[in-house]
């Protein structure tokens, strides 16, 4: 570990963002997949061995494979504002689970409609309790999406099976899998859009909470998998959601081929946070080990919360069956995507993510910097900051533990006492960047 490895600068970059995508270049159309709660370990590009997943699989052979990157939260709707509007959590206003996405907050749609793309969101729109003095949370329609289908309320989106969803803004009957659901409408707004610039943004619920599947589905793991309570079948059942999973984002693969758009568009397939070990989730994610090789879970700050499997593909732009090692985060999403299509993301909106299209293209490489992490709610309280391969995490009541995690992805050996000076580093920029929670807003 020498120190040419290790650069500590203050915790904000403050640069203009300027379209990559020059006057008259093709603007690709912009997908953004994200799945809820999908550990590392389950999807077959980074080792999954007791399942397939041959369309995601598909996608990595096609694209980038981000080995490193991290979600900002460790949880969901901290993690889903953070990609939306290009900021942490302690800048975004959805620090908590409980918080809704301020309006004053600009989204990726947002970024984008102005330079004439079309935008749709279909599954999972995490709101939290209407602040204060309104009388509802804000809509997707209001923050810069033409199309909406799916869930606003996080306890209702456990429903893998519902009964009623939202279709813009009235309430519709429905029935089947939520994803195939989801599904079908993203499809359809590609068929409908197909002719002018667009941002999907396909947010599915598997493998969230309830550990429910369609039977056909779950009938190709029956006694293939460890299954974490005799008799019970939670372990097929998890399976089968991300198998389905796959399934889905192989639909929308293939749709985009059969219209033409595979060269068009840029994808980013991710995963809000780690996988959960929690009482919901019946022990499946742990009884398949999930966040494997990674220790912790959603709600913690060690890997298995925070690094999520993520490809990047942009046929033609993006290198095929590559992989980087560098350090990405979520928070990265909106300038990246505002550059691609010529938009530009200026000082006023305080973004903390940074445009590494360039990087992507193979074109250059990431600028020193760290990333930091806050999660002291529902029980836990951590804090954490990484810098190149050298991560610190400090939980209350706790001495600070210093991980190389490049060559300890598991954090199991704590390098403090022998590396007090970077400890010090790290905790100084850290002790800076927490005072700054609620700046940012416009």
């Amino acid at each position: 570990m020498s120190k040419a490895r290790f650069w500590m600068g203050t915790w904000v970059v403050s640069l203009l963002f300027t379209g990559s995508a020059k006057s008259g270049e093709h603007r690709p159309n912009v997908v953004l997949i994200v799945a809820d709660d999908l550990g590392w370990g389950d999807v077959g590009f980074n080792g999954r061995k007791e399942w397939s997943t041959p369309h995601l699989d598909r996608l990595a052979a096609q694209g980038l494979k981000l080995d490193r990157c991290y979600a900002a939260a460790p949880i969901c709707a901290p993690s889903r504002g953070a990609f939306l509007t290009g900021k942490s959590p302690i800048h975004s206003g959805v620090a908590r689970n409980s918080d809704d996405l301020p309006s004053a907050q600009t989204t990726i749609a947002e970024a984008l409609k102005p330079v004439g793309y079309a935008t749709g969101v279909f599954g999972k729109w995490h709101h939290g309790r209407p602040p204060a003095g309104e009388r509802d949370y804000v809509h997707p329609l209001d923050q810069g999406f033409d199309a909406f289908f799916g869930y606003t309320d996080a306890t209702a989106a456990w429903e893998k099976f519902p009964k009623q969803l939202w279709d813009g803004r009235r309430r519709v009957p429905v029935a089947g899998y939520a994803d195939d659901l989801f599904t079908d409408r993203a499809l359809d707004f590609l068929d409908r859009r197909r002719e002018e610039p667009f941002f999907l943004y396909l947010a599915y619920i598997a493998p969230h909470f309830t550990v429910a599947a369609p039977a056909e589905e779950v009938e190709k793991h029956r006694g293939r998998v460890p299954e974490p309570t005799p008799g019970q079948e939670f372990g097929s059942h998890y399976a089968a959601m991300v198998t389905r999973l796959d399934t889905n984002v192989g639909r929308v693969l293939d749709r985009l081929d059969a219209l033409g758009l595979r060269e068009e568009t840029l994808i980013v397939f991710t995963s809000d946070n780690g996988a959960t070990f929690e009482a919901g989730n019946v022990g499946a994610s742990a009884a398949l080990d999930s966040n494997g090789p990674f220790r912790g879970q959603k709600r913690t700050l060690w890997e298995g919360g925070l690094r999520v499997p993520t490809v990047v593909r942009w046929p033609g732009r993006i290198a095929a069956g590559s992989a980087s090692n560098e350090v990405f985060g979520l928070i990265d999403l909106l300038p990246t995507f505002a550059a691609a299509a010529g938009a530009t993301v200026p000082p006023s909106w305080h973004v903390d993510g940074l445009d590494v299209l360039p990087v992507w293209l193979g074109k250059g490489s990431l600028p020193p910097r760290a990333l930091f992490w806050k999660w002291r709610d529902e029980g836990s309280d951590q804090i954490a900051a990484m810098q190149g391969d050298l991560k610190l995490v400090v939980t209350r009541g706790g001495k600070p533990e210093l991980y190389d995690v490049a060559h300890d992805p598991g954090e199991r050996r704590d390098v403090s006492a022998q590396h007090p000076e970077y400890v010090e580093a790290l905790k100084s920029s850290l002790d800076a960047w927490l005072p700054t929670a609620g700046t940012g807003a416009k």
